[in-house]
């Protein structure tokens, strides 16, 4: 039998192994409707989990429920965690994409 102490994941499934970045939000109107739209539609491109958390909640950015209720704004600091087997070229996509 597992024990649930040795599975190694967050609350949202993710893997302590993850790799993590801080980005500043610059859009000028934060992750509102159409900026969130099209970062799920990028993130829906990787098979790893990807999370942003602002220190308030963590939000699935595969799910567009998720991102259109997150309220990221403007010069907010966010935590990118991604974990997956494609971990490196998503973390890359999703930060160039925070970053224009």
């Amino acid at each position: 039998m597992c024990s649930p102490d040795l599975d190694n994941k967050n609350d949202l499934g993710v893997n302590a192994g993850m790799v993590e970045k801080e980005v500043l939000i610059t859009f000028e109107n934060g992750l509102h409707a159409r900026p969130a739209a099209e970062l799920v539609k990028l993130a829906k491109a990787f098979h790893s989990t990807i999370v942003l958390d602002n220190g308030k909640k963590k939000v699935n950015v595969k799910s567009v429920l998720s991102m259109m209720s997150s309220s990221i704004k403007q010069g907010e600091t966010v935590r990118v965690k991604v974990e997956g087997d494609d971990e490196e070229e998503a973390m890359l996509s999703i930060v160039n994409f925070l970053k224009k």
